[in-house]
């Protein structure tokens, strides 16, 4: 056995507390695993492992010299991954699901220029506001908002979703600017459904102070696109994600309100099928979609036509 593989086994030891287990998981006996550390122990002059009826323990040289084996496995564990990655392609079928504003807003432009970048990859883009089954649908990569439930499936953090309070500068002209969350009650508001959790918004000022508010108003919707264009007919406030409220703010249909206190904003992460085995078409998606997601990146989106 080579100082390597040694390297790994002697980790799988320290691990399980086993002999026969750390032989098992690399695919050797115990007894060669046995003769790999005495052989170790000796060549080092020193005990590292401590051998008893309850199991195998570190010593405390063993302990300091487990570290290091393990720094050194991460590296060549880096190394091998690199040396994959840059013999492989990203090729083939990678299906992809995503809420529909965000899909057709912020995910299409950017994965077309990933796929511009990999002539050999097919992409299949679903939008649907519901959450799928990842297994069920055969879907690669799936974009979630908001913190997620443990579960079996892997996932990536890939960045922040804010969102900011707006609405027409005509409505604001018939209704005074709400300067606190508690003047809001006095004003209509355009309610998301699936977002802010619906009829409470909750803001935060720079005290970070958190303060929370019952809304109502004449107009609800679980679509992004259908909140955006109420406010920009000036029916109310609004609560939108920065990408979807940016363009409209830059063209001055709508502005900002209250800006001294913030909406939650919303984690992004790449949620995938299983966190063991994620094929390179995945990776290398998310790897490219954490890069479009720093800063103000809604600032970055291409002009979109608003009807």
């Amino acid at each position: 056995m080579d100082r390597v593989q040694g390297i790994f086994l002697f980790i799988r030891i320290v691990e399980t507390g086993s002999f026969s287990k750390a032989a098992e998981d690399l695919g050797i006996t115990q007894p060669t695993a046995t003769k790999f550390v005495a052989s170790l122990e000796k060549r080092l002059g020193t005990l590292l492992l401590h051998r008893s009826t309850r199991g195998v323990m570190a010593t405390e040289i063993g302990k300091l010299y487990y570290e290091k084996c393990k720094i050194i496995s991460q590296e060549i564990n880096e190394a091998d991954d690199l040396a994959s990655l840059m013999q492989s392609k990203v090729r083939g079928k990678l299906t992809i699901s995503s809420s529909v504003a965000f899909g057709r807003r912020v995910l299409t432009p950017s994965i077309l220029e990933f796929m511009s970048h990999h002539p050999e990859l097919e992409v299949d883009l679903s939008m649907d506001d519901r959450y799928i089954n990842l297994v069920e649908q055969g879907v690669d990569l799936a974009i979630r908002m908001r913190n997620l439930p443990d579960s079996s499936l892997g996932s990536r953090f890939i960045g922040m979703n804010p969102w900011i309070l707006v609405a027409n500068p005509k409505y604001l002209q018939e209704h005074p600017s709400p300067k606190v969350p508690e003047d809001i009650k006095k004003h209509r508001a355009l309610i998301y459904t699936t977002a802010q959790s619906d009829h409470r918004w909750s803001f935060t000022n720079p005290q970070n102070q958190t303060e929370v508010v019952e809304v109502k108003g004449p107009f609800i919707s679980n679509n992004l696109s259908s909140i955006l264009s109420a406010a920009r007919a000036g029916m109310g406030l609004a609560a939108l994600p920065c990408y979807v409220a940016h363009q409209s703010i830059q063209d001055q249909v709508l502005q900002p309100v209250m800006e001294d206190w913030l909406l939650p904003s919303q984690e992004m992460h790449a949620v995938f099928s299983s966190p063991k085995h994620v094929p390179t078409k995945v990776s290398q998606c998310i790897d490219w979609l954490q890069g479009q997601f720093k800063g103000e990146w809604w600032k970055g989106l291409p002009p979109e036509h608003i009807e």
